[in-house]
């Protein structure tokens, strides 16, 4: 038996769903409704409860220390911790570790310390990395290499790198601390002080590395500079072999392959974080800034179908890129993700593309033959149906979110003044006599309003302030910096008035630095040019060479002057070129009492 459940403003479904999808059906046969359902962006209660619940958190917590117990017991002969166990302060170690590790979590990244899955990434790669450790430190004793092989082979670069990559500088700094404290305790007892300050230098450089990568095969190059910092961190702490300055007591064949095995580490460490990356985007449903790049190819099949079926959109969104771009920049957001969110913004206006103003090309507007109620509805419309768009594509949720609150719950002004405008006609036809008091039309400012939310992202309100900006630079006729200036200061002051930025981060001193960003990016596009003449005045400005200006003079004299006996005609001589040039015509006789008028009424 199928059940069919819908659901309210909460995302919780209702009591009378039955009942509400037999009035869709009888809608639907009616011809009220088309049947389709527009796909909506909701996650379910017990989704948000694992998301959010410190239970749950609690419960990684005593997982992940469970984990650590495991890798404890299992530990080869001669570890630092085995060696503190006797008196107890392995474990002590151990334990007094996490709370700090939570305290410092919790005090400098709040956000991601209550997401779960957030948490549940940092511990989970932390753990990740430190039993690949011990693994290396394992085979290496079963093998009987050296003391130092074990250590510059182990992947000290992964949970850094990886963080790095997939949440930012400051997580992959944090999992440095812990993973070098924690890996000093599970390191061979004469080498822990050593591989402590070996793995937190090479860890910060991984770091340093990826902090802006931008391309996939940026990986390799960032795993050779993490290899050589490596090797030149593992030669001053003298991890590899101790030369003690005298360069006759170096094994140069020794020293050749040592740094080999520090450049393959670091580079099998880059190609491991770049082959879970993939994995833990899809299942975090995290976007790193690689993907951000790889979404920002204009060859999406969304981006396609805009430049063919609404290529005015087209050009208004990649406008509205670059004036969000600049403005994150200036502010210290993320410019990546504010111009690949613009390039989707409106993508909801390919539903009906000629409905919005920037794709009427004839002088027909469809929106004449519409109410200004039904208008907005149109225009309000594409915000849904932008939401459709990008979940049928499966586009991420940054995108999904600034295609609903780029417009917040703004007022669709133009059709709401319209509106105004005629009720005020009618009101006056009804004063008049000539209609009926109950044809006045009720106009309601909450009709005319998009649905929200508001931005609650930095990158989402400055999408929205450049959306806004950039329409209504078009209507500016002729642009001076002061006009646009103006206006973008009547703009962003509006918003501010309306409540449309209550919900983001952004201060005042950064909105003034977008405004300053948006009137700079402005300037420079909608600049004027030179007037270039017309083709006939550009001839007429033409320098003339002497044959063309005897050849206007001879014409001249041939079809505006009255004709005469030609006497002289004959022994004038007449250039060459010229006479070439002059197509001979019959002229006629001047008409009888008007000899000054020839016959061409000239």
């Amino acid at each position: 038996m199928a059940v069919w459940l819908v659901r309210d403003a909460t995302n919780r479904p209702g009591p009378h769903s039955m009942f509400d999808f037999l009035k869709r059906q009888k809608l639907q046969r009616q011809g009220y409704s088309c049947g389709k359902k527009r796909r909506e962006q909701h996650s379910s209660e017990w989704a948000e409860t694992l998301r959010t619940s410190p239970f749950v958190r609690w419960f990684i917590v005593a997982a992940f220390l469970f984990a650590l117990g495991m890798l404890v017991r299992y530990l080869p002969e001669g570890s630092t911790f085995q060696q503190l166990q006797p008196a107890g302060m392995g474990m002590a170690a151990m334990l007094i570790l996490l709370p700090v590790s939570l305290a410092h979590f919790q005090l400098n990244l709040r956000a991601d310390f209550d997401r779960n899955s957030r948490f549940f990434l940092v511990y989970g790669l932390i753990l990740l990395h430190l039993a690949l450790l011990q693994g290396v430190w394992v085979i290496g004793r079963l093998n009987q290499l050296a003391d130092s092989y074990p250590l510059i082979l182990a992947p000290v670069a992964l949970a850094p790198m990886t963080l790095t990559l997939l949440l930012g500088k400051r997580h992959g700094a944090f999992s440095v601390v812990y993973v070098s404290l924690w890996g000093a305790l599970l390191a061979d007892w004469h080498h822990a002080v050593q591989f402590g300050i070996y793995s937190a230098v090479t860890g910060m450089v991984s770091v340093w590395t990826v902090r802006r990568l931008r391309k996939r095969s940026e990986l390799i190059r960032a795993g050779f500079y993490t290899g050589l910092a490596a090797f030149g961190c593992a030669s001053i702490v003298q991890l590899i072999r101790p030369w003690q300055f005298d360069l006759s007591a170096i094994h140069w064949h020794v020293v050749a392959v040592e740094f080999g095995a520090t450049l393959l580490s670091g580079t099998f460490t880059a190609m491991l974080a770049g082959g879970m990356l993939p994995v833990l985007e899809a299942i975090f449903r995290i976007t790193t800034t690689i993907s951000w790049i790889e979404l920002s190819d204009l060859n999406h099949p969304l981006l396609r179908r805009m430049t063919l079926e609404a290529p005015g959109t087209y050009h208004h969104s990649l406008m509205v890129a670059n004036l969000a771009e600049a403005a994150a920049e200036a502010v210290g957001a993320n410019a990546t993700v504010s111009r690949v969110c613009a390039y989707f913004h409106d993508i909801g206006k390919l539903v009906k593309p000629e409905y919005c103003i920037e794709n009427i090309t004839g002088e027909e507007n469809p929106h004449d033959d519409l109410t200004p109620n039904m208008s907005a509805l149109v225009i309000i419309a594409h915000v849904k149906d932008g939401v459709d768009l990008a979940c049928r594509h499966k586009l991420n949720r940054e995108i999904i979110d600034v295609i609903q609150q780029h417009h917040g719950t703004s007022l669709v002004y133009y059709f709401y003044r319209r509106a105004l405008d005629q009720q005020e006609e009618i009101r006056k036809s009804v004063a008049e006599g000539k209609a009926d008091p109950s044809e006045v039309p009720e106009v309601n400012a909450s009709n005319y309003r998009y649905p929200g939310p508001r931005p609650s992202f930095r990158e989402s309100a400055i999408i929205s302030l450049a959306d806004a900006v950039e329409s209504a630079s078009r209507t500016l006729t002729k642009p001076t910096p002061q006009k646009i200036e103006a206006l973008v200061e009547e703009i962003i002051r509006s918003r501010l008035r309306d409540g449309q930025l209550d919900e983001c981060d952004l201060t005042l001193r950064e909105l003034n630095q977008v405004r300053h960003s948006f009137t700079k990016t402005l300037r420079t596009s909608l600049h004027r040019r030179i007037p270039y003449p017309d083709e006939k005045e550009a001839k007429a400005d033409e320098p003339r060479t002497a044959t063309e200006r005897l050849e206007e003079r001879d014409r001249t004299e041939s079809y505006e002057r009255p004709r005469k006996a030609p006497k002289s005609t004959a022994t004038r001589p007449v250039p060459e070129a010229a006479a070439t040039n002059i197509i001979p015509m019959r002229v006629a006789s001047p008409a009888p009492g008007d000899p000054g008028k020839s016959a061409s009424g000239n």
